[in-house]
C-alpha cells in the first residue's frame, strides 16, 4: 500500500511564512485548520490521478482547507473495503464494483464522474485474427485483477454478445505492465482487458496492440469519486470541497501551456512513472478520458448521465455481476454537488 501526503513542503512553508507575517504585523496568528482525510485509489499511477496531484501542487486543496493523504491499493474492491472499514473517507471505485457493493448493502455513493469516457478497452496483438469481442469465444481474456473494474467492463460486453465467463471464455488475472506483457508474449492470453494507459505501457514495452472495443461501449464510463452515505452526511462539506479542487485542477491541466508543470506535479506522486518515455502521451490520454464528452460538456466536470448508469446497471445484471436489479439506482450516485464543484 502506497501512502502519500498531499500537503507538500511548499504548502507547509507557505503556512509558516504566513503565520510569521501575521505575527510581525501584530495580527492574530490564525492559520486555517486543514481537514485531514484519506483518498483511496485502485493503482499507484499518478498520471491516472493527475488532477489530484495538480490540485496538490497548485495549492487548491489547501485553499479549500483540506489535507488529503492518497493511498494506492489493489483494485476497486480494495478501495471499497478501505472505505467500508473507515480507513478511507473518499475512494475511487469503478461503477461495476460499486453496484456490486451497493447490492450487498454497502451505502457507497459516487459524487463525481472522474472518467466520463471509458478508460477500458479490449486489446489484441496487432497480427491476430480477432477483430471483434465476438471473436473471443473459447479464448482467455487477460485482466489486471480478478475483481477489478475491467472485469465488469468486459463482462458487460460479453454478456451483450450472449457469452458468460467460465463457459464461453475465461478470465486470467495477469497484472499490468511487465507481467501482462509476459502473458501476451507467452501466448497465455489471447486478449487483454485494461485501460488505455495499460495499453500505452504495453506498447512502450514493445507490444504492438490493436483495440477491438465497439464504439457503443465508450459510454461505459470509468472510476468515480465516492463516499459512504453515512460519512457524506456527517461531513457534508468534504465532497464539494474536494470536487471543487479537482475541477480547478482539470481546468488548469486542460491549458496546453501548463502540461510540463502538470507533469512535474504528477512526478511528485510517482517519480518512477514520470521517468518513463510514455509519460507525456499517457498524460494526454488520461486527460482526454477525464474530459466530459461533447454531449454533456455544458453540465460541467463530474456530471453522471443517468442513462449511462442505467446501461451499466442493466449490463451488470445481465452478466451476473449483481444478482438482481437494484431497487433504486439513484441511491448509487448523485449529481447534487456538480454545480457547486464547477462554480
Amino acid at each position: 500500500m502506497k501512502t502519500q501526503n498531499a500537503l507538500t513542503r511548499r504548502s507547509f512553508g507557505k503556512l509558516a511564512l504566513g503565520g510569521a507575517a501575521l505575527a510581525l504585523m501584530g495580527a492574530p496568528g490564525i492559520v486555517r485548520a486543514q481537514q485531514a482525510f484519506t483518498f483511496a485509489v485502485p493503482s499507484p499511477s499518478a498520471l491516472n490521478r493527475l488532477p489530484f496531484w495538480v490540485a496538490t501542487g497548485e495549492g487548491y486543496f489547501e485553499d479549500e482547507g483540506l489535507n488529503p493523504t492518497l493511498e494506492a491499493v489493489d483494485g476497486s474492491s480494495a478501495v471499497l473495503q478501505a472505505m467500508s472499514a473507515g480507513k478511507a473517507q473518499i475512494g475511487m471505485p469503478g461503477p461495476g464494483p460499486t453496484l456490486g457493493a451497493r447490492s450487498r448493502g454497502v451505502d457507497v455513493k459516487v459524487f463525481y464522474n472522474f472518467f466520463p469516457k471509458s478508460v477500458f478497452g479490449i486489446f489484441v496483438k496487432e497480427e491476430s485474427d480477432y477483430n471483434h469481442p465476438s471473436d473471443l469465444k473459447d479464448t482467455i481474456l487477460g485482466v489486471g485483477t480478478a475483481d477489478g473494474a475491467e472485469v465488469s467492463f468486459a463482462g458487460a460486453i460479453m454478456a451483450d454478445l450472449g457469452m458468460k465467463s467460465g463457459s464461453d471464455f475465461t478470465y486470467l488475472p495477469v497484472g499490468d505492465g511487465g507481467t501482462a506483457a509476459v502473458a501476451f508474449l507467452r501466448d497465455e492470453v489471447n486478449s487483454y482487458v485494461g485501460s488505455i494507459a495499460d495499453a500505452a505501457i504495453l506498447a512502450a514495452r514493445g507490444l504492438k496492440l490493436r483495440e477491438i472495443t465497439p464504439d457503443e461501449y465508450l459510454s461505459f464510463f470509468g472510476n468515480g469519486m465516492a463516499m459512504l452515505e453515512s460519512q457524506m452526511n456527517s461531513m457534508p462539506e468534504l465532497a464539494p470541497k474536494f470536487g471543487r479542487a479537482i475541477v480547478r485542477a482539470m481546468r488548469f491541466a486542460s491549458i496546453p501551456e501548463n502540461k510540463q508543470k502538470c507533469l512535474a506535479h504528477c512526478a511528485v506522486g510517482n517519480p518512477q512513472e514520470a521517468e518513463e518515455s510514455y509519460a507525456p502521451s499517457l498524460f494526454d490520454l488520461a486527460l482526454g478520458r477525464m474530459t466530459p464528452t461533447s454531449a454533456y460538456k455544458d453540465r460541467g466536470f463530474g456530471y453522471m448521465p443517468p442513462e449511462h448508469w442505467q446501461l451499466i446497471h442493466d449490463s451488470s445484471v445481465a452478466s451476473g455481476a449483481i444478482p438482481k436489479p437494484l431497487p433504486d439506482l439513484h441511491a448509487v450516485y448523485t449529481n447534487h454537488f456538480v454545480h457547486a464543484m464547477n462554480a
